[in-house]
């Protein structure tokens, strides 16, 4: 069989053998390889090449992905899915991504865990469940969000509501915070603690508080 013609675009190169399409691989490998018009190649060596292709393909995005931000590794499979990537690929990238300490679905719960709490702190139990929406396992989620204080990130998410809600009577505060925390999954206790000790910080003390 013979190279007919190897059209480039967009770092793609369409190959065909005997003047039809035969495979679409990374212009870098075509030319690695060789690949211009006149040159002869076999059956064999063109599923050669689409398999090198969709190696190269799978590596170099589940990098450019992981450049950006830890992954789990459900998230990561998904997105090399979407990519179009062949599932013998996407598992063998994996393999080798966590062969080199690139990817540890422990890291990135802990890590996920502290950036959540940072931007929007919520409860261990919340942060637990999301992670396992997040395709980590159970015991690894609830490993990671064991030292998570409720307490304290309970008040620091309430910290950052407290200048819309200063003005409000105690019932319409209680009301709007508690809202507020039990939707971050902070248990009735953590959110009443939370907030009566905001509106004591806010008025000087918590004296003339109906506790029901």
């Amino acid at each position: 069989m013979i190279v007919t013609a190897v059209e480039r675009k967009r770092g793609r190169a369409s190959v065909f053998v005997d003047g039809e399409p035969a495979i679409e691989i990374g212009v870098k490998l075509a030319s690695e390889r060789g690949l211009k018009p006149g040159r002869t190649v076999t059956t064999e060596e063109l599923a050669e090449l689409q398999a090198a292709d969709q190696r190269r393909r799978a590596m170099d995005y589940a990098v450019l992905l992981l450049s950006y931000r830890q992954r789990g590794v459900h998230e990561l499979r998904e997105r090399l899915g979407r990519k179009g990537i062949d599932r013998v690929f996407v598992e063998a990238t994996i393999r080798r991504l966590k062969e080199l300490g690139y990817l540890d679905d422990a890291a990135f719960a802990r890590s996920w865990t502290e950036t959540r709490l940072a931007s929007s702190p919520r409860s261990s139990r919340l942060l637990a469940s999301e992670l396992r929406l997040k395709g980590i396992a159970p015991q690894v989620a609830s490993d990671a969000t064991s030292e998570v204080s409720d307490e304290e990130a309970a008040y620091r998410a309430a910290s950052s509501r407290l200048r819309s809600l200063k003005e409000l009577e105690y019932k319409p505060f209680l009301e709007r915070l508690g809202r507020f925390l039990t939707n971050r999954g902070f248990a009735y206790g953590v959110a009443r603690e939370t907030i009566d000790r905001c509106w004591a910080e806010l008025h000087g003390d918590s004296e003339g508080v109906e506790i029901d």
